[in-house]
């Protein structure tokens, strides 16, 4: 079977993670970068691809099979829609866009056209992911309770000084980092229904938050705290605890979540359960039967990328539709409004 031809806009620091994958996959292969920086000239000559400046460029020379497109935040929407014009898959990294109305527009064009388009939430490929959903969805843990989350970690004062717009509001945590652990929460606990937040500059002095203290509600009536911070010198985060990125030091002691249910929790990602097997054992004076439940640790972008080769050939649908990438966009913009009023935030029924 001849492989996939998948080219790359943008070849910033994701896009070279994905270029990475794919000249590793055996069922993709990388056909060409777009990007109009003269960094990027360097890039396609390592990886022996053509360059082209724009995606019209690339569309009317080189036609692919797909394209990934990892380009700055406010240029999703407009290549997106030069996409599905020319009736191309894609990959698009979250965020869908920079804003819920721009999200919007881009999902009712998409559904017209009958786009195939895959949001680039990588974690929802990761196989800790997977068995973590595995274990909720099987009812290990009985009725859903509650969730804890945390994504706290410590961002030198180089990575403010490298691009002064994290500076500003827009360049914080809510807005950079939690639309990852919405759709992991939004995955192992379902739809979020409503959100209050209280946000801090108090360390940094930022115009933009550092710590966020978020509070979620379930529409199954669970509930959820999440702890937000850039500015905590603390591991539990995704990137510190899971092993996925080895870009990341890592601490295979410590979790980031924990899902609590009637029965049991599961903690994530060292996936240690705590249960009790039968009704009548549920008292805080009894002990839980600890186990680990087991999984595999595996790139995420390697089984993202076969994952959208799949959607490009037509075989499956995208793991996380155009219309999920604009579900975390609005949890992602209700947390963000909501640290600014005060106010609970009510998210619509999609």
């Amino acid at each position: 079977m001849s492989r996939t031809r998948i080219a790359i806009a943008g070849a910033g620091y994701i896009g070279l993670a994905h270029m990475a994958v794919a000249q590793k996959s055996s069922t993709c292969t990388l056909s060409a970068i777009v990007d109009p920086a003269p960094a990027a000239a360097e890039a396609a000559a390592r990886a022996g691809v053509p360059l082209y400046r724009t995606l019209d460029e690339l569309i009317a020379r080189d036609r692919p099979d797909g394209v990934i497109l990892a380009t700055p935040n406010q240029l999703h929407v407009e290549h997106a829609l030069a996409c599905i014009e020319a009736g191309l898959p894609m990959l698009l990294e979250k965020p869908i866009a920079p804003t819920v109305a721009e999200g919007e527009r881009l999902v009712k064009v998409a559904e017209a056209a009958g786009a195939r388009i895959l949001i680039g939430h990588h974690r929802a490929h990761s196989p800790i992911m997977a068995k973590a959903c595995e274990v909720v969805a099987r009812g290990t843990l009985g009725s859903l309770v509650g969730v804890m989350g945390s994504a706290v970690f410590f961002k030198p004062d180089q990575y403010f000084a490298d691009g002064p717009w994290r500076r500003a509001p827009g360049g914080g945590p809510i807005l950079l980092n939690m639309i990852h652990e919405v759709h992991n929460l939004r995955m192992l606990c379902g739809e979020i229904v409503a959100v209050q937040a209280f946000a801090s500059h108090a360390t940094r002095h930022f115009p933009v938050e550092d710590t966020v203290a978020i509070n979620l509600r379930f529409a199954s009536g669970a509930l959820g705290s999440f702890m937000l911070s850039d500015t905590a010198a603390c591991a539990r985060s995704w990137e510190q605890t899971s092993q996925e990125n080895k870009a990341y030091s890592t601490y295979p002691d410590e979790d980031c979540y924990v899902v609590m249910g009637t029965f049991g929790s599961l903690s994530i990602p060292t996936m240690r359960l705590k249960t009790y097997d039968r009704a009548e054992d549920r008292s805080w004076w009894k002990p839980f039967h600890s186990s680990v439940a087991e999984m595999l640790r595996d790139d995420p972008l390697v089984h993202q990328l076969e994952h959208f080769g799949a959607v490009v050939r037509g075989e499956v649908e995208p793991r996380v539709s155009a219309r999920d990438g604009l579900a975390n966009l609005r949890v992602t913009e209700a947390i963000s409004e909501a640290a600014k009023s005060g106010r609970v935030i009510e998210l619509p029924a999609d």
